[in-house]
């Protein structure tokens, strides 16, 4: 696991696809890391915070946009202190290629994108203590992952995985999710 350091690994995934707790599990695996949330940059918006409902509107897209450039400057900003990010957000649609962009630097980039079926997704959104599926609903965020978004780095049906399954797959199979260095 010394070989991640510095490094930054995306994870994205539709909303209750995992990305949270199986960040948060591997940061914990590797001996210097951090758990980037992309979505604390919008809860930090405090006046003209847009929200994130369909049709995204000009406004919310620029908003979105915004957050993911943040993020990759503070990832930059942690792999330059010697720091393995682990960042995650709710990444679809055309958009990750550009996200992939912001984040070329002379650190590793490696992308993984968490994927259960639409079921299960909705199940686990309902057990959490706060549920996002508003306006949204699986199947829509589930047909843009797999249907506009560029195959970028290791996809994984996470269906029938538990998180500790999916922080070992991550691990065992990096090489396939680096897009960078």
């Amino acid at each position: 696991m010394e070989n991640l350091s510095p490094a930054c690994i995306l994870i994205t995934g539709i909303m209750a696809s995992g990305k949270s707790t199986v960040a948060q599990q591997l940061a914990e695996q590797l001996p210097k890391s951090v758990h980037l949330r992309g979505d604390v940059f919008r809860k930090m918006m405090v006046n003209g915070r847009v929200p994130m409902e369909p049709p995204l509107t000009d406004e919310a897209f620029a908003q979105l946009k915004l957050r993911y450039q943040i993020a990759a400057t503070a990832a930059r900003q942690y792999c330059e202190a010697g720091f393995t990010v682990v960042y995650q957000d709710v990444i679809i649609g055309d958009i990750l290629k550009d996200v992939v962009a912001m984040h070329r630097t002379e650190f590793p980039l490696s992308v993984v994108v968490l994927c259960p079926s639409p079921e299960v997704a909705l199940q686990r959104d309902s057990t959490r203590h706060k549920q996002t599926y508003t306006g949204w609903t699986p199947e829509d965020l589930d047909r843009a992952l797999r249907e506009e978004t560029p195959q970028i780095g290791l996809w994984l049906d996470t269906t029938n995985l538990s998180i500790e399954e999916t922080v070992a797959m991550i691990l065992n199979r990096i090489d396939e999710a680096r897009v960078i260095g």
